[in-house]
């Protein structure tokens, strides 16, 4: 495996970075999960902007442009001869020494690009539907630190990540300091409630995904389906029609029993399964050519 380095390929034992890299130290940087389908990278424009947005946010300095990072990107598909892979994008602070201060980081910012397979969940319960709980570990307040800012540091999402694995499940739902849903681990949280489709708004603690956006995409324009965001309880998590997530790794899966509860009927419901059709469909046919 060959990863993109600070603007070298090297293999994936060569592929090093300083311990006093703030990344490291602190969590200080930020980063873009990104999919390539059928040898095009979907959504490479939205993930970049992303990307850069979340840079500018923590005032951390991109030192490549967008089309030189879109270039070291191709590059790495190309030299793990992959059409199809999962992109970790990756920028950090940079050297600095053991204190806070993002001044005292001397060198540029380190770039890693990453590109592999990934399963995140099996495949199986992308037919049947998956069972998550609710953790007990709140999101970060939105005033505090905003969600779309994707940054290195993940511990929020870990700590709740472990209650799934405690309970015996892939997946939690969290709750924001005030009670309403705001969005699972690593993924997106939809529901849909008499023929319409609902989803938490940034405000409440979710990132606002690239596939999330997609889905809202396809669910106006393609299954005429009316979206809102609106604030959500878990109680209407329990009542709902239908449940799924989205996420880059996650794709779109169903979601069947929520803290021991069926929803519904206990199996995935038409709306998420022409969803999870016409997203496969999208990811086939756009995106930048790997060339």
């Amino acid at each position: 495996m060959k990863i993109y380095l600070n603007g070298k390929l090297v293999s994936k034992e060569d592929a090093k970075i300083s311990v006093f890299d703030h990344g490291v130290l602190y969590g200080d940087g930020v980063f873009e999960g990104i999919r390539a389908y059928n040898g095009r990278i979907f959504r490479f424009k939205e993930h970049l902007d992303r990307l850069w947005y979340s840079a500018k946010a923590i005032n951390l300095s991109i030192p490549i442009s967008k089309k030189d990072m879109e270039k070291a990107t191709i590059k790495t598909l190309l030299a793990n001869n992959l059409k199809d892979a999962y992109i970790r994008m990756i920028v950090t602070r940079g050297v600095g020494d053991l204190g806070l201060d993002p001044r005292k980081c001397t060198e540029p910012p380190s770039i890693i690009i990453i590109a592999d397979n990934i399963s995140l969940y099996p495949s199986e319960l992308y037919e049947k539907g998956m069972e998550v709980v609710t953790a007990s570990t709140r999101r970060v307040r939105h005033d505090c630190l905003s969600p779309n800012v994707k940054s290195l540091n993940y511990l929020n999402n870990i700590m709740a990540k472990m209650e799934a694995i405690r309970a015996g499940v892939m997946e939690t739902i969290m709750l924001n300091s005030e009670g309403y849903v705001a969005e699972c681990t690593g993924d997106n949280i939809f529901l849909v409630k008499n023929g319409a489709l609902y989803t938490p708004p940034a405000s409440s603690g979710a990132l606002e995904g690239i596939t999330r956006n997609a889905v809202i995409e396809l669910a106006k324009n393609r299954a005429k389906i009316a979206v809102y965001e609106r604030l959500l309880t878990i109680y209407d998590v329990y009542t709902a029609d239908e449940l799924f997530l989205t996420g880059t790794a996650a794709e779109v899966i169903p979601v069947v029993k929520v803290d021991m509860r069926e929803i519904a009927d206990g199996v995935p419901g038409k709306i998420t399964l022409k969803l999870i059709k016409e997203f496969k469909s999208l990811t086939r046919l756009t995106g930048v050519p790997i060339k």
